[in-house]
């Protein structure tokens, strides 16, 4: 008999994650005056991760009830399903034709979503954005899928560039699977208007394509309801998409890794055969997903009068957001006319393009202890009063030293 030896050994090395390595540096570093502008999470204008007082009344109710807690069906808490479908596709959506399953926060959901596309589609191509988030380049690939990218943004105008994308997405063979933003496109903060929308639905019907929307900052954009403006249209041209949701950033519950995926279908019979795959994927997987985070968001979305403040906190952080690019921008445009940072004043979102390369976002962090990502993405929560003039200034003394 053969013997086979298992030996680590033969594992390749893996570079740490570029956001979330980012994180562990920033949290062992020293210095008082340390700005965190990488990772993905709201901070408040005192510079902290906020507990909303939704959450914390709806924890408070939760305790007294004092549930055991116990296994979930493999689809999720019922009731937060229900919530979160209401929540992403508005009240007068057939929900008879969405599968719906809890999902552990969005990358969960795209994981999920994958694995039953290439189970059911193994020779569709995925396309994603040209400038877009890195890791659904891994999450598709992993999944098994060749993934390829089509243009997205226009650098002059720092502008969707819609002609170039159309013009690539109507080429795509049948079947093609198109990732979408469907508000404050990560890393660009650059959306399509409605318009825009309009015309793509309508190219993806005709040419047969799926699309597959990333919805991780829901009211982050323009509002809660106007963020879902694309998923609903299509949802009303009884369209058959995908969707993967978070609520970490709108809720504040990162920890809790709280989603949802949901695979718009054409027919009840349809919903019904998509609803077993994605179960069955979550069996394979994890098997059920958490109460807790479920329960919290449930209680909230359910409860009329909570929920109204939890709506009220979305808006006071998307303005708070508005607010700090506004003034990055200002002082920006005021002190560089070389730069266009003017045009950055369109993007929506959490993100900016700071446009500092790989080399110039270590000498910011190496020096002054200012954490951005690699790839010169500036999370705009990460800014207040106290500290958004010390970075503008640092980023214009870093693009000063190009021309020396």
């Amino acid at each position: 008999m053969k013997i086979v030896e298992h030996s680590f050994e033969r594992f390749a090395p893996q570079l740490p994650d570029p956001i979330f390595g980012l994180m562990a540096q920033f949290q062992s570093d020293a210095r008082p005056n340390k700005v965190n502008l990488g990772i993905g999470m709201y901070y408040n204008e005192a510079g902290e991760l906020p507990v909303l007082r939704s959450v914390w009344l709806a924890k408070e109710f939760l305790k007294e009830r004092n549930q055991p807690s116990r296994y979930l069906p493999m689809a999720g808490y019922s009731e937060y399903c229900c919530a979160a479908r209401a929540l992403v596709f508005g009240d007068d959506a057939d929900t008879e034709c969405i599968a719906t399953i809890q999902t552990l926060g969005g990358t969960g959901a795209l994981r999920i979503g994958a694995e039953v596309l290439k189970r059911h589609f193994p020779e569709a191509e995925v396309w994603v954005s040209d400038t877009g988030w890195d890791n659904h380049l891994t999450i598709f690939s992993n999944a098994g899928f060749s993934v390829r990218r089509y243009p997205y943004l226009d650098k002059g105008s720092y502008t969707v560039d819609f002609e170039a994308m159309y013009s690539c997405l109507e080429r795509l063979p049948r079947g093609s699977i198109v990732l979408l933003h469907a508000c404050c496109h990560n890393p660009t903060g650059a959306d399509l208007s409605k318009a825009q929308w309009l015309h793509l639905a309508e190219l993806v019907r005709d040419r047969g394509l799926l699309p597959f929307f990333d919805f991780a900052y829901q009211g982050f954009a323009v509002g809660i309801d106007e963020d879902a403006y694309a998923i609903r249209l299509m949802e009303r041209q009884n369209m058959a998409f995908v969707v993967a949701s978070s609520f970490s950033k709108n809720f504040s519950l990162y920890g809790e890794r709280c989603g949802a995926l949901f695979f718009c279908c054409q027919n009840e019979r349809q919903a019904g055969l998509v609803q077993g795959q994605m179960e069955y994927a979550v069996r394979g997987s994890y098997s059920n997903p958490p109460l807790h985070g479920a329960d919290i968001i449930s209680y909230i979305l359910h409860e009329t009068g909570l929920c109204d403040i939890w709506r009220t906190e979305v808006t006071e952080m998307r303005e708070r957001i508005s607010g700090m690019r506004q003034c990055l921008l200002d002082v920006l445009s005021r002190n560089s006319a070389r730069l266009d940072y003017y045009r950055l004043s369109g993007t929506r979102g959490m993100f900016i393009d700071s446009g500092l390369s790989p080399t110039e976002v270590d000498q910011l962090r190496s020096q002054l202890g200012i954490y951005l990502a690699p790839s010169g993405r500036l999370c705009l929560a990460g800014l207040n009063q106290a500290n958004v003039e010390m970075v503008a200034e640092a980023i214009l003394d870093i693009v000063d030293k190009r021309s020396i």
